[in-house]
């Protein structure tokens, strides 16, 4: 699909290109990609070439322990943008796989220095989406180190909600988040049978309803109360 056909420059929170911006980013993608849900994306410790930004699905950044043990760091959304850590360092340092089946868009890594070379707001762009990353995992850190089992789960769904949201995603006020209750497990750092117990709670609230394999969030200003956190405030966000 042209970069000019895009879906996503069409929604109102991301900004627009200015004509040479998009003229630069159509030269710099070299297709699509999709891939299955459960497929693996990015290895942690590979040399990828490109850099992927999502075009529609869910994904999930996650690191393992030599044992096995996973840690889900961050969810990806549409317009996220994945592979960056291994343009820097050389190598991925992370692993991403797909919640749902996932379409990107597929971006020749070694033409990054180019674009900050030669368009500074695209550059400032890359800069502020790693920024934004940071925040979100700062919040993530606190909110495992901090909070109780139930605050921890009523902010992941909160957030995750709030995401969603931004995409113009929920639709009669409620949103089916495509997670197993071992996904919520290896995001908040307990184990899955604290997890079941966790979720029961909530929903026996009647802030969510747990589905087979998904979470329908019922009240969602209910799980930001309990959790006592507030959705950040947006601007326009970028769109490599």
């Amino acid at each position: 699909m042209p970069c000019e056909q895009c879906p996503l420059r069409g929604m109102s929170g991301f900004r627009d290109f200015t004509d040479q911006e998009l003229r630069f980013v159509s030269s710099f993608k070299r297709g699509e990609l999709v891939a299955e849900a459960g497929s693996t994306i990015l290895s942690e410790g590979a040399h990828s070439p490109h850099l992927y930004t999502v075009l529609s699905g869910w994904a999930f950044r996650f690191k393992t322990l030599p044992d096995g043990r996973r840690q889900i760091l961050n969810y990806l959304l549409p317009g996220d943008l994945l592979g960056l850590q291994g343009s820097i360092m050389g190598e991925m340092e992370h692993s991403v796989e797909a919640l749902t089946t996932v379409v990107l868009c597929v971006f020749q890594r070694d033409k990054l220095d180019s674009l900050f070379e030669g368009y500074p707001g695209l550059g400032f762009d890359v800069t502020w989406l790693a920024a934004r990353e940071e925040r979100m995992l700062d919040e993530h850190l606190l909110s495992v180190g901090r909070r109780t089992a139930v605050e921890r789960a009523a902010y992941l769904l909160a957030f995750l909600h709030s995401r969603a949201e931004a995409l113009g995603k929920i639709s009669y006020k409620s949103l089916h988040i495509p997670v197993t209750q071992q996904h919520v497990a290896d995001t908040l750092g307990l184990s899955i049978v604290h997890t079941n117990k966790t979720l029961r709670k909530l929903a026996e609230r009647g802030l969510i309803q747990w589905l087979d394999r998904s979470c329908e969030i019922v009240d969602a200003e209910g799980l930001r109360a309990l959790a006592d956190w507030e959705k950040p405030k947006e601007r326009k966000r970028p769109l490599i």
